[in-house]
């Protein structure tokens, strides 16, 4: 009664989680409640079974499978009735309702598919072809109707004298089923038209098989139309395609005409397998136009894309040689202006690393901003004072009297040591250096590490290459890179190529 009243007088919500009285009782105990607030006080009826009989039952029931048919059967009490009302106050989640869910087994669209198209076009009954895709007939016939859409048969009524039935009427008949049987096979063969499409698409232009046919270009369109022409006929091809028949015949002579580009795709390919895979589209087309094959831009980019011809890029945390603070600090006289009017006047440096399955190896090079050649340079297995002295002083002998750049590098630890100091003053050259941990401020030198490695490193295996051999190959490419790499900033000329231009180197 007290749940009765929580639950608000609603004798279901009671029943269901108690399992016990019936509706009638609870509404009786109901009456007897509001009169005396109490109940069974008016008369008290002794139980027909004691407290050990039911404790007996229950443990039987436990101990022999918790069957409770068997356990009444074994003891000849109670009543099913009392004893499931034991049983669901001593266990009360011993019922498990029955849950709804979704099939165990999901089928893709495509054997949802194949299996009408096997149920239409059988030869045995619809059990067979069930059983052969691992389902039951109900579904079948469902995935017809999903597919295929309602079908209404109408059944012939059964005659005592099938004799005196008319004519007329069972060639009626007749003919309704032919016109059923010949909807059906139109519907099955447009199905499986626009499968056999859709399967074409992504096998040969590599889109997935969901890909909306009217969004595909026409060239597309055509090569699919020219892979089932055999097995459909054109006219159902476009209608599907949704494409009229003079686009197509445009696209094919398109497709069959000789290639016009054909010398120009091999020395696209020459000029790019030639740079070892580095140049990008305008480096291309400025080597043909230097070559006198003029070409647009649009052009040489599509080519590109159309062999898979493609510059890879991976971006690497640098090399960090900072040390903290054990020298004076020095102020950043460039500035980030990276711009030089003559040659040797603003030097950048730095220092990268390379790792390989043979070890590490570190370059440190000079950068001229006049025009961003590599001044000198040393390769090394250690980032050690020696690997930058050596560069630095490689590149002192290399200027001319009244020449005296301003030298620009980062914190490092190698450019604040007594030694580079020292031959610094010596020279008369002028240190600057950037922010602590700021390498915008020195981005033109941070830009050839990012050329060097995208081009030179980056998507090559070096398992089987050797520290003598990766230091030769990479000083080979620095060589490379002043004498034939060309840049758009100096007029498609390589460093070297833009100094003789100007009379400034033999």
């Amino acid at each position: 009664m007290e749940l009765y009243i929580q639950y608000g007088y609603r004798a279901a919500a009671v029943i269901r989680e108690l399992g016990y009285p019936d509706r009638h009782t609870l509404k009786r105990w109901a009456r007897e409640y509001e009169e005396d607030r109490d109940l069974h006080q008016r008369y008290r009826c002794a139980g027909k079974y004691s407290k050990e009989q039911k404790e007996a039952a229950l443990k039987h029931y436990a101990e022999h499978g918790r069957c409770a048919a068997q356990t009444t059967k074994a003891l000849g009490y109670p009543s099913p009735t009392v004893f499931r009302r034991w049983l669901n106050e001593t266990f009360p989640d011993r019922e498990k309702r029955c849950v709804s869910g979704k099939a165990m087994v999901e089928y893709p669209q495509k054997e949802k598919k194949q299996a009408v198209i096997d149920l239409c076009a059988r030869q045995g009954s619809a059990q067979e072809v069930a059983a052969a895709h691992g389902a039951s007939r109900v579904s079948l016939y469902k995935w017809k109707k999903q597919l295929l859409g309602e079908e209404r048969y109408s059944a012939m009524p059964k005659r005592k004298n099938p004799a005196s039935e008319d004519v007329a009427a069972l060639e009626k008949r007749i003919e309704d089923l032919q016109a059923q049987e010949a909807a059906l096979a139109e519907k099955l063969y447009r199905a499986q038209l626009e499968y056999d499409i859709l399967e074409k698409a992504a096998e040969l232009l590599k889109k997935a098989q969901g890909v909306n046919l009217k969004a595909i270009n026409n060239r597309e369109k055509a090569e699919v139309i020219d892979a089932l022409r055999d097995k459909y006929r054109l006219k159902e091809l476009l209608s599907v395609l949704h494409m009229s028949k003079s686009s197509y015949c445009y696209q094919e002579n398109c497709l069959h005409k000789p290639d016009k580009y054909k010398e120009l795709r091999t020395e696209v390919q020459t000029i790019f397998h030639t740079a070892d895979k580095r140049y990008g589209y305008r480096r291309i087309h400025a080597s043909l136009k230097k070559s006198g094959r003029p070409v647009s831009e649009k052009v040489v980019r599509r080519l590109m894309k159309e062999e898979g011809l493609a510059v890879l890029y991976v971006k690497r945390k640098k090399y960090n040689a900072y040390a903290g603070e054990i020298s004076p600090e020095v102020p950043n006289l460039v500035n980030r202006d990276f711009h030089a009017e003559t040659p040797n006047t603003k030097w950048l440096t730095d220092i990268t690393e390379f790792s390989i399955p043979a070890g590490k190896v570190y370059l440190s090079p000079i950068i001229d901003c006049f025009d961003g050649l590599v001044v000198s340079w040393s390769i090394g297995v250690s980032p050690s004072a020696d690997l930058a002295n050596t560069m630095l002083d490689e590149a002192i002998s290399l200027l001319r009297n009244g020449e005296l750049p301003v030298v620009h590098s980062d914190r490092g630890s190698h450019y604040r040591w007594p030694g580079w100091i020292d031959r610094m003053e010596g020279a008369g050259l002028t240190r600057s250096m950037s922010k602590k941990g700021c390498s915008p401020d020195n981005s033109a030198c941070e830009g050839f590490f990012g050329r060097l490695k995208n081009e030179f490193f980056y998507g090559k295996r070096w398992k089987d290459v050797s520290i003598e051999e990766f230091i030769g190959l990479l000083d080979g490419y620095i060589r490379w890179y002043n004498e034939c790499r060309i840049k758009e900033s100096l007029g498609w000329m390589s460093p070297l190529e833009y100094r003789r231009s100007l009379g400034l180197a033999a």
